[in-house]
């Protein structure tokens, strides 16, 4: 089925789903609208957004610039995320994670959305272009281009590879940062991009196969719905040692210092840790020896998430150090 298909007979079935209210009070319309730009995605994008603008400025970077980047960055994600929702509103109402989201629940039309997500488009743009430089605008239009066009349109109804390569549109927030504060790009932000780049897959895949049943329903070929948990657990481990790996190049390329070396070495020895401990009970589960493993998926869906908090962290702590 071709995407303006898809697109016609989702729009048909939101309309034929639950019925909005006639009348919407304006706090529960606003919950919808935020609900769109997806806000947990959001802080995870902001959050490798500000550090990098203080390695960047090699010190605490103009406050109102960081400002200004932080909000055109959360618009900017706030519309892919918005797009996304629009073009995969068939996909949402049959799967119990996304079943509460706004299109799917009649809060918002699909015109709505199209119109919603066109509108923080525009304004991101000029936004950057007026607070801080083309360099920067550039930037944030081609993360907007691949979330919604190569990884939504293209990629992710097609191969299992959806998530490595549509997960680049994720690693522009570190190029974002570092262009607003010096108008060009360098070594240090392209090894970030990478880290973040080879982070995504173990990152996302433990939580698609927690949801496995929600792909296999969808047809949407997400690794760890295609892929049995042994083979699965074994691309986390490999993409958590290389993404550890990337991490130790910014040391000798940005000049790091004590605090973000020992925080690379100990969150990443960590992340690997939690990773293989995936593994190791997939493989346990498959020969019989354990039962019970639905619950470590997940357990390294969220220290992924602080993994990539902290090591950020410190790329904001360790310029304002003197050693």
């Amino acid at each position: 089925m071709s995407t303006s298909s898809r697109s016609e007979q989702a729009s048909t079935e939101v309309k034929q789903g639950t019925p909005r209210a006639e009348k919407r009070g304006f706090r529960r319309t606003l919950a919808a609208y935020v609900a769109l730009t997806k806000p947990r995605v959001l802080e995870l994008l902001l959050v490798s957004t500000v550090p990098v603008m203080f390695l960047a400025a090699d010190g605490v970077p103009n406050l109102w610039l960081v400002l200004a980047t932080v909000i055109g960055g959360a618009m900017s994600a706030g519309s892919a995320a918005s797009f996304n929702m629009y073009i995969d509103r068939d996909i949402d109402m049959k799967m119990k994670r996304t079943k509460n989201r706004p299109l799917v629940t009649g809060e918002v039309t699909p015109r709505e959305v199209l119109v919603f997500s066109w509108v923080l488009a525009i304004v991101q743009a000029v936004w950057f272009l007026v607070f801080t430089n083309v360099l920067t605008t550039v930037l944030s239009c081609v993360a907007i281009f691949f979330y919604v066009v190569i990884y939504t349109i293209i990629l992710k109804r097609r191969t299992e590879q959806n998530i490595v390569w549509g997960g680049i549109a994720g690693c522009f927030p570190v190029l974002i940062g570092w262009a607003a504060v010096t108008n060009s790009l360098d070594w240090a932000p392209f090894v970030l991009f990478v880290l973040i780049f080879l982070w995504t897959p173990p990152h996302y895949w433990p939580l698609s196969m927690k949801y496995a049943g929600d792909y296999d329903e969808t047809d949407v070929p997400m690794l760890g719905a295609t892929r049995s948990g042994q083979q699965v657990g074994l691309q986390v481990v490999l993409y958590a040692w290389a993404t550890l790996a990337c991490s130790l190049l910014l040391i000798p390329i940005a000049h790091m210092g004590i605090v973000y070396t020992a925080s690379a070495l100990v969150f990443g020895g960590w992340f690997i840790y939690e990773s293989h401990r995936m593994y190791n009970m997939s493989v346990r589960a498959k020969a019989g020896v354990e039962q019970g493993s639905e619950a470590r998926p997940m357990r390294v869906f969220h220290a992924s998430i602080t993994y990539l908090t902290l090591v950020f962290l410190a790329v904001a702590v360790d310029p304002l150090l003197p050693f």
